[in-house]
């Protein structure tokens, strides 16, 4: 579906947005990739790499509505990946991390509005899910403007749909580059916040293809969340330290313990696939269905039990540490 197309990805110089590009140039032949972001030297560094004809660079900021509509024009597909991402500096930030994550995302939606843009999918965290920090209450906020968009079109604009999903393998501000870096200077035993917590897992080419295809399984208000596996933080200090010893220096400000992408208090609303979940919208569209149980591509989900909640913690799935090493050699 992105041959011929022009695709704008917000965010586009990180680590989601170069392998995404990466991937829609080896499998597709779009029309343009726009790449939107606001750092010139993050830009320059991807036209090194990334220098097809059909890549275009825009220098912008989502908080920047008229840039957004000028980088939009002619534009059928959006890919909105910028946000304020780290959890401390946001809990020290949050006015700024309101401003991105919040603001922006309006700005993303407005934008594509007024210019015409055919489908829109945000990127989410499973920090939106009963969320104790301020990144999470916003991302949470961030997917509940994507979601109500689909009531503002008139069923004639754009559609939106949300992804969530969890910790990118290796991903820039993520804990196996620094446990890597650590180990290369001799500085042992590692640092952990807390030795009983959990995250999902998952590489960034799995996000990006999940990314893929939830375009095409799209209809609107969706919020899709992968079906993957939970990583133990010791678990992760063997895997690259070889030793179970741990520095334990405390739970950062605004972390959690586990992390949960389908809250029990959404199980009403879950639905769930061969590999993958579905939130449905809390509120009903005017001219959507909000059944989802049937996706655009014919396959077909159920509801959970009531109360049920996907849960790093509870996960069925739980990766040994020989499949945190083989999964490494993939990210």
């Amino acid at each position: 579906m992105f041959d011929d197309k022009s695709i704008l990805i917000t965010g586009g110089t990180g680590s989601f947005g170069k392998k995404y590009t990466e991937t829609i140039l080896s499998r597709f032949k779009p029309r343009r990739i726009v790449i939107y972001s606001r750092d010139e030297l993050k830009q320059y560094e991807m036209a090194q790499t990334h220098d097809d004809p059909a890549m275009r660079y825009f220098i912008g900021d989502v908080r920047d509505l008229g840039r957004l509509r000028q980088a939009m024009q002619g534009i059928d597909i959006v890919i909105h990946a910028a946000a304020l991402k780290h959890v401390p500096v946001a809990e020290y930030n949050p006015m700024e991390c309101i401003k991105t994550n919040i603001h922006g995302a309006q700005n993303v939606i407005e934008a594509a509005i007024a210019e015409g843009v055919s489908k829109v999918i945000a990127l989410s965290t499973d920090k939106a899910a009963n969320p104790v920090n301020l990144y999470g209450a916003t991302k949470l906020a961030s997917d509940k403007l994507f979601v109500a968009a689909n009531n503002t079109t008139g069923g004639k604009g754009p559609v939106f749909s949300v992804v969530r999903y969890g910790n990118v393998v290796g991903s820039r501000g993520s804990v196996v580059p620094l446990f890597k870096r650590l180990i290369s200077e001799g500085r042992t035993p590692l640092p952990v916040t807390h030795d009983g917590m959990t995250r999902f897992w998952i590489t960034l080419q799995e996000g990006v293809d999940f990314v893929l295809k939830n375009f095409t399984r799209m209809y609107g208000g969706e919020i899709f969340v992968p079906k993957i596996p939970s990583v133990r933080i010791l678990d992760l200090v063997e895997a690259y330290s070889g030793t179970r010893e741990a520095d334990v220096i405390g739970i950062r400000p605004g972390e959690k313990l586990h992390e949960i992408m389908c809250p029990a208090d959404d199980s009403h609303l879950t639905l769930e696939f061969a590999d993958h979940f579905v939130l449905r919208p809390t509120i009903q569209f005017h001219d959507l269905n909000n059944d989802f149980t049937t996706n655009a591509i014919g396959e077909h989900g159920t509801p959970v039990a009531g109360g049920f909640e996907y849960h790093s913690g509870n996960n069925p799935h739980f990766l040994s540490v020989s499949d945190i090493l083989e999964m490494d050699t993939r990210a």
